[in-house]
């Protein structure tokens, strides 16, 4: 039964209840706490506002849709805002994020029926699109993380402040400098990863406090980290840990995305020699840097296993992590964004029908076989 049909009442169009509960978007959203708590401690609290409105936005979106239908809000509808809010950098203009919220609920979802008739990543949707239509929002006003305690948490932002941490001051430097600065994934591209490790060490990646400098032409500049949700690796794993031992997310959507990425980085990078950078092309980095430097992780624990636009069949689950782990190194490499999570995934989504298919195809050859052998 469609779950708008048990939220009526007996001859009424109105739906019974406010929220659709489920169970397993209720753990998501639970695992994404921390995440959310960790943006404002290395941010500020322009974090929470951010993903405050793109709630807000989310809901109001699927509120006017859903009740035309007489359905109610799904529960999943948080886990949509939360994800794009959270990919989103610190500084983004509010316009923006309530723009790529809109579409992600509305045209990554709600046009298609509503949830569970989705085929896309609704929060990829949007991410994707404010990437493509607002790329300087997107990719350069990164600002560096709050370091040392009680860093974000007694600030709004960087950008409202009035001078620059003592750890980020130098000669001539300002507020301004510091919202306008690369990410270590953007370093890595236009002057190669080791000045990027040099000035990120795998700590800093693995706590999120990224902010330093780093020596670039003309002198040095400031780094900054990356989106909110995607700086603390160590909060995201054990994350990943909750959403696999709850059996929230499928281990092999989060296995198959880690063993393509493995098999990318291994052949480009040490089979074909591709480890030499050139002026604006990013070499293939090492893996460890693959996955603390930029969305990769936080991408695999909590977009990638998104269940609805995934497979449903258990070996085109790993063919459908490993073809998008593959895909974010390969693009990464050779694509001119370094966003290429977004992109990657946007593209096993429209895989995922056929690998469903190719399995249950599989599947029945093999039993005709099995049936065949048993006969003779």
């Amino acid at each position: 039964m469609p779950p708008e049909a048990t939220s009526r009442q007996a001859g009424s169009d109105r739906p019974t209840r406010l929220f659709m509960k489920q169970v397993g978007m209720r753990r998501m959203m639970y695992a994404l706490i921390p995440v959310m708590l960790t943006a404002v401690y290395f941010f500020g609290w322009r974090a929470m506002a951010v993903v405050a409105a793109c709630t807000a936005g989310g809901l109001a979106t699927e509120w006017i849709t859903s009740r035309r239908r007489g359905a109610p809000i799904s529960m999943a509808c948080f886990v949509t805002c939360w994800l794009y809010a959270l990919s989103l950098p610190i500084t983004v203009g509010w316009g923006v994020a309530l723009v790529g919220v809109v579409v992600a609920v509305l045209f990554g979802k709600e046009v298609f029926g509503g949830f569970g008739r989705n085929f896309a990543n609704p929060a990829i949707v949007g991410r994707a699109f404010v990437y493509i239509c607002f790329p300087t929002a997107l990719t350069a006003s990164f600002v560096p993380a709050f370091k040392g305690f009680p860093a974000g948490l007694t600030r709004w932002s960087l950008a409202s402040s009035n001078e620059l941490p003592a750890y980020l001051a130098g000669p001539g430097r300002d507020v301004a400098d510091a919202v306008t600065q690369a990410s270590p994934m953007w370093v890595a591209k236009q002057l190669g990863p080791e000045t990027a490790r040099r000035a990120a060490g795998i700590p800093d990646m693995a706590t999120g406090s990224i902010g330093g400098t780093y020596r670039a032409p003309g002198g040095e500049r400031l780094l900054a980290a990356g989106s909110m949700g995607e700086g603390c690796a160590i909060v995201i794993v054990l994350a990943a840990a909750y959403l696999l031992v709850t059996k929230t997310a499928n281990w092999r959507l989060m296995a198959g995305a880690a063993a393509g990425l493995a098999a990318a980085t291994g052949l480009l990078r040490h089979l074909l020699g591709f480890d030499t950078w050139t002026p604006g092309q990013l070499d293939v980095p090492p893996l460890h840097f693959t996955l603390l430097a930029g969305t990769t992780l936080y991408a695999t624990v909590f977009m990638i296993t998104e269940p609805v636009s995934a497979p449903k069949q258990r070996p085109a689950m790993l063919a459908y992590g490993f073809l998008i782990g593959f895909l974010i190194v390969l693009l990464r490499w050779r694509g001119i964004f370094v966003a290429a999570a977004s992109f990657s995934i946007l593209l096993g989504n429209m895989a995922a029908p056929l690998l469903d298919m190719a399995a249950k195809a599989w599947r029945r050859r093999a039993e005709r076989s099995e049936r065949g052998e048993v006969a003779a």
